[in-house]
């Protein structure tokens, strides 16, 4: 298990996942940007030793992006499967991650892969792939970026197990910073503190409090020799707000938590 990519368990997230991989049920994951989402996909699928393809989600991704297209070759047209495609084929994993970013025909390819028959339909080439007991289809979102013209609609949710994640308990956060930044605990406990000031500006002040992801970047560049005031603007303020009136008075929680 020495291998797997770092993930320190929070409940009982990884055990429902290999439940839900051994009976072939697909998953949702929700929670905020930056809470270790994607890493817990990616040790996941190391820890069952399964291919893993991981697509990004955007406004113009499309059903093809994820299927597949004819391509120009040398003269020649040939198929090439996207990353559904291959996950398939391979009875790999595909987590696509913030998946309300997509287009709304890349809900309709993925209705058929998460109810009882498992196919994938290539209306391109005619095939009907059916998918093997290995793979599993996961997809992640944001709830606090939806908007009425970006949410997974109750007959797509209503297809999936899900998992709801948030940032880690300060323990725990405090030993994933430490392990993924090699910065020792005690340095960086203080910055757990700052954290959780941080996130309850949410709503208020900011519409996302920082990231687990950030509080790593942050401890990083501590452990790279930047000065500690240095690296808490460039990973924890800076990347929060543009608005001047707030990074300021992020900077005086800073001095309040800092001296």
């Amino acid at each position: 298990m020495s291998n797997l990519p770092f993930y320190l368990p929070v409940g009982n997230e990884c055990a429902l996942f290999e439940l839900a991989w051994r009976h072939h049920l697909p998953l949702l994951l929700k929670g905020p940007t930056g809470c270790g989402k994607t890493r817990f996909v990616a040790h996941m699928a190391a820890k069952v030793a399964r291919p893993l393809l991981t697509v990004s989600c955007h406004d113009d991704l499309t059903a093809a992006d994820l299927t597949g297209r004819y391509l120009l070759k040398g003269g020649d047209t040939v198929w090439t499967d996207g990353p559904l495609t291959q996950a398939v084929r391979q009875g790999g994993i595909c987590y696509l991650d913030e998946v309300v970013e997509a287009r709304k025909d890349v809900t309709v390819v993925l209705h058929p892969l998460t109810d009882d028959r498992r196919m994938l339909p290539l209306d391109r080439t005619g095939e009907l792939l059916e998918a093997p007991s290995e793979f599993m289809l996961v997809v992640s979102y944001n709830p606090g970026y939806q908007n009425v013209m970006k949410q997974l609609k109750p007959s797509t949710r209503q297809r999936f197990v899900a998992i709801e994640f948030d940032f880690p308990p300060p323990e725990l956060e405090r030993r994933v910073v430490a392990e993924e930044s090699g910065l020792s605990e005690s340095k960086v406990q203080p910055l757990i503190l700052l954290a959780g000031r941080l996130r309850a500006l949410k709503g208020h002040d900011l519409e996302e409090g920082v990231s687990t992801r950030l509080l790593v970047y942050c401890a990083t560049l501590i452990v790279a020799g930047m000065p500690l005031r240095d690296a808490i603007q460039a990973a924890m303020i800076e990347p929060l707000t543009d608005d001047a009136d707030v990074k300021a008075a992020l900077e005086e929680l800073v001095r309040a938590v800092f001296g």
